[in-house]
């Protein structure tokens, strides 16, 4: 299928697997490539800049024709990796980044003489435009439907509000869990998919088999929001350890993110402490599972090679 998407990375299906913390990795991005569609990994997924360089290398020596590889970076102040992080990228080279949860300018800039792609999350027509007016190559617009940091927006309401406004490719993100619903974002415009959380359940994620297992058998309805990992409303899956700490920011920091002083140091100090919790119930067995995932995992009812779950998707 020839969209604009495929088109811009020059891959085969148009359809991008997910950067998810923690769970994407070099493997899953090879398999995904020899698939022939594209593949990200959050930069955060590497404590050192020599670790995140040695993957970039991984990566373009595994690339081969009709595949495309990137990395995410979060790009506002919680992330104090990220100048450096932007800087290995774009001396190593890559195919595009996703940038994520700030001004993606310094990104767009700097990518951009490197030769390197730029897309940005958004959720609203109003972020759009303004990515759009910094030279964004296509927005990835991430809808209610979607894993870890979710819009507001349905994926008609918002990839219609997008594609007829914005001159740049719109690439859907949430509630693409299987080939009819790659079919109804594309009807509605969109250049492609962005897919993540059916990837969990992946024999190449290097996540727990109870992680993986929990997304075979949770579903839509056991997806809910929470306040508790990064300071920003996501998603995860609602165990009973989700249900025992509740969803809410705490009566604290509900107060202190009210200080314009405090406000960030705050935001930075839930990032770290919600960081920690996502990695410890994502690499070791613990009573304190906290599973980020979309409402997409529906479709999941096995663990399955990458290639498996693309075949899934495009066939």
């Amino acid at each position: 299928m020839s969209t604009q998407l495929t088109k811009l990375l020059e891959i085969k299906h148009p359809i991008i697997q997910a950067p998810m913390f923690l769970v994407s990795n070099v493997a899953m991005v090879t398999e995904a490539m020899k698939s022939g569609i594209a593949a990200c990994i959050p930069a955060l997924n590497y404590r050192t800049l020599e670790e995140l360089r040695a993957a970039l290398r991984t990566l373009k020596a595994s690339k081969v024709e009709g595949g495309s590889f990137g990395f995410n970076l979060i790009v506002n102040k919680s992330n104090l990796k990220y100048k450096g992080q932007l800087e290995v990228i774009c001396e190593e080279g890559c195919d595009f980044i996703i940038t994520s949860l700030g001004s993606p300018e310094e990104t767009i800039n700097q990518a951009h003489k490197a030769g390197i792609k730029v897309f940005c999350d958004v959720v609203d027509l109003k972020f759009a435009k303004k990515v759009e007016g910094l030279g964004a190559d296509a927005v990835i617009a991430v809808n209610n439907q979607a894993g870890g940091h979710r819009g507001d927006k349905s994926p008609r309401d918002l990839i219609e509000e997008l594609v007829t406004h914005c001159n740049i490719p719109i690439i859907s993100a949430g509630g693409v869990g299987c080939k009819s619903d790659i079919d109804e974002m594309l009807s509605y415009g969109a250049a492609g998919v962005s897919v993540g959380s059916p990837f969990i359940a992946s024999v190449e994620a290097e996540v727990t088999k109870e992680y993986k297992q929990a997304c075979v058998d949770y579903g839509a309805r056991d997806i809910v929001m929470t306040e508790r990992i990064s300071g920003t409303p996501c998603t995860v899956i609602n165990t009973p350890y989700v249900k025992k700490i509740g969803t809410k920011q705490t009566w604290l920091e509900s107060i202190l993110n009210k200080n314009r002083r405090l406000k960030k140091w705050v935001k930075m100090i839930r990032f770290s402490i919600g960081m920690n919790a996502t990695t410890k119930a994502a690499t070791k067995a613990t009573y304190k599972t906290v599973w980020v995932a979309g409402p997409s995992i529906e479709h999941t009812t096995k663990i399955l090679s990458t290639r498996a779950i693309i075949d899934r998707l495009v066939k």
